[in-house]
């Protein structure tokens, strides 16, 4: 079967896609969505539904990568590696430790603010678009140490905030209490990030996105995509049932599994999936205004989707691997230390997969080797926050405006 319709394909209908597909459809563009899945479905679907612009400097910084080891060999630790995987994440590993030279991680933290700086005003506009501006919540997220030593132990993030401007607040104990009165007595400090917003339902958004796209004439096509047809420049992308999608222009924002698309491109990405759990929790018998975090135990508790979610771990095991729902009760029992009157009943658990590159910086790039193909992937933990600013810096490159960010450093090529 062949289609003679729309000549710009987003591959990826999660909310980076859709946010391209929305975008680009704006701008004139007649946008085909296409996804194995229906929209929302992969790992936006149970995000930690957060605007989380404080949260851009590199996982390779030296305060992180050195507690690895431990938290690797402890079972209950933030970050699993499968044995399996190990031989196959080797390569990606060093790219890690690579990124934690000092002149790279100045280069990379100012990367991700630049982007981050624009993630809460650029989602606001976003939402006013599609007429969804009381999804935003107006509250920030408190992130949470019990004592001054666990303090100190997250000084740098704080000093990278305060080196690029970002706003937080030093809070006592008692006005913690006043903020939250659920939180443990035994938390002795926190720092509100007051523009750390929290989304009212993260799949809404996507589905939102996805309608107001539809209403402008944009359309959606089910299925996996399996190949390319290029000549000089991309022609066409196959999918499994035998449609041949003509396209001048690709976008490839499949999330973790946009490195098997490139690479039937010729185009490989060191991109990895972090699987991510979370605990969605219908009945938690207490109520909360903020996100919180704790960052000495790595679990967020956020109040959406009509409840309260609870996530955080890391998981590498490969995009195949069966999900081992363990680690969703191990943030379940750390957010328990922080909220001790949280009931969990009626509770839902799942896993997702993040795209994560070993630098943490996101590709927004055209292609290196095939004109008229774009990338939008690698946003990690981010790509929530990222989704607006990328739909709209994506949107200026694919339609040959110049983006008012330069994309250099986002390049596909930079590995």
């Amino acid at each position: 079967m062949t289609d003679t319709g729309s000549r710009t394909l987003v591959i990826g209908a999660g909310v980076i896609g859709a946010a391209i597909a929305h975008e680009l459809q704006m701008r004139g563009r007649q946008v085909t969505l296409v996804d194995r899945d229906a929209p929302g479905r992969g790992a936006s679907y149970g995000n930690m539904a957060s605007i989380a612009v404080t949260e851009f400097m590199p996982a390779s910084r030296p305060s992180v990568w050195r507690q690895i080891p431990g938290w690797l060999l402890d079972p209950e630790g933030p970050i699993r590696v499968r044995p399996a995987a190990m031989p196959r994440l080797v390569p990606w590993f060093l790219r890690f430790l690579a990124a934690s030279r000092p002149g790279k991680l100045r280069e990379l933290e100012a990367q991700g603010a630049a982007l981050c700086e624009r993630a809460l005003p650029d989602t606001e506009a976003l939402l006013r678009e599609i007429g969804a501006e009381s999804e935003l919540s107006q509250e920030g997220c408190l992130s949470l140490y019990t004592d001054e030593a666990e303090f100190r132990a997250d000084r740098d993030h704080i000093e990278i905030l305060e080196r690029y401007g970002f706003r937080h607040e030093i809070l006592g104990q008692n006005v913690v209490r006043d903020l939250e009165p659920e939180i443990t007595t035994k938390i002795g400090k926190a720092v509100l990030f007051p523009d750390n917003r929290s989304l009212k339902d993260p799949y809404r958004y996507v589905t939102r996105l996805v309608e107001r796209f539809e209403g402008l004439g944009g359309r959606i096509v089910r299925g996996n995509v399996t190949g390319f047809e290029r000549s000089d420049r991309i022609d066409a992308v196959l999918l499994d049932d035998g449609t041949r999608l003509g396209a001048d222009e690709v976008v490839l924002c499949a999330g973790a599994y946009t490195a098997r698309l490139s690479k039937k491109l010729g185009e490989p990405i060191p991109l990895e999936t972090e699987r991510g759990y979370h605990t969605q929790i219908a009945k938690p018998g207490i109520s909360m205004r903020h996100s919180i975090i704790w960052p000495a135990r790595a679990f967020m508790v956020t109040p959406t989707a009509g409840g309260i979610r609870v996530g955080g771990t890391v998981e590498m095991a490969g995009l195949d691997a069966a999900p081992d729902y363990r680690r969703a009760k191990i943030t379940v029992k750390r957010a328990r230390e922080a909220l001790p009157n949280l009931s969990v009943e009626d509770t839902t658990e799942w896993m997702g997969h993040r795209p994560a590159l070993p630098d943490t910086v996101p590709v927004m790039s055209d292609s290196a080797k095939t004109r008229g193909v774009y990338y939008a992937t690698g946003h990690g933990h981010l790509g929530l926050t990222y989704a607006a600013t990328c739909a709209r810096l994506m949107g200026q490159l694919v339609t040959g405006e110049r983006p008012e960010l330069d994309l250099h450093p986002y390049r596909i090529n930079r590995f």
